[in-house]
């Protein structure tokens, strides 16, 4: 019986998705993005890498938005009313 990944994880695999998406648009080599923007900030090697950017099909992976809003969002809201 597996385990559910945890929100750590989670958030870890949605985020380097989300950085390989926005670069990968541009052109850019995955070598390069992983080398430029994923192993400075997550420590992560090639390979796990690439098991990351496939995490959101494995079974029990489900990729969900914050259930509740962070001070971020209320930050964002304050700013408007200048």
């Amino acid at each position: 019986m597996g385990r559910k990944p945890g929100k750590s994880y989670q958030k870890r695999v949605t985020d380097i998705n989300r950085i390989y998406d926005r670069y990968a648009k541009q052109g850019i080599p995955n070598r390069e993005i992983w080398r430029s923007y994923i192993y400075p900030v997550y420590g992560v090697c090639e390979r796990t890498f690439y098991n990351l950017l496939k995490a959101p099909t494995k079974p029990g992976f489900t990729e969900s938005e914050h259930e509740y809003p962070n001070l971020f969002d209320m930050l964002k809201d304050s700013d408007d009313d200048e």
